[in-house]
């Protein structure tokens, strides 16, 4: 029997237009054997969730440049609490002051990967991360 390829879903949430670098890591991603599922722009919190349920994803990656990571994240991470998505990756990348990542881990973000990160990088450390055989 194959083994189940690792998935992830990598949303835009809030107003930001911006997705090149999101689309750059879903390809990295699938060039590396994982399944991706792209959300597109714009998505709620409580859309993103209710995908990765839907989807059943090992991982949940965001991608925010619009600031307002602080308020985001945090819903995101409450709301997979709720949905009982305790063995659900969540990793964020984008524009994250130094200053802000002690929280947003406190709040349940895994990792946050910052302009300049290698994609081979965000590939290695969800392979490490992502319980296998969920």
């Amino acid at each position: 029997m194959a083994e189940r390829k690792i998935r992830v879903l990598i949303a835009k949430p809030g107003l930001d237009g911006h997705d090149r670098g999101a689309k750059i890591v879903a390809r990295a991603l699938r060039d590396a054997g994982m399944e991706v599922i792209y959300t597109g722009l714009r998505q709620t919190p409580e859309q993103i969730v209710v995908a990765a349920l839907q989807e059943d994803v090992d991982a949940i990656g965001i991608s925010i440049l619009s600031g307002a990571h602080n308020t985001i994240l945090p819903r995101i991470a409450d709301l997979m609490r709720a949905q009982a998505l305790d063995d659900t990756l969540l990793v964020v990348g984008g524009i994250i002051p130094d200053e802000d990542i002690p929280n947003l881990k406190e709040a349940g973000v895994a990792e946050v990967f910052q302009p300049g990160t290698a994609t081979q990088e965000i590939v290695e450390f969800i392979r490490r991360h992502v319980r296998k055989g969920k």
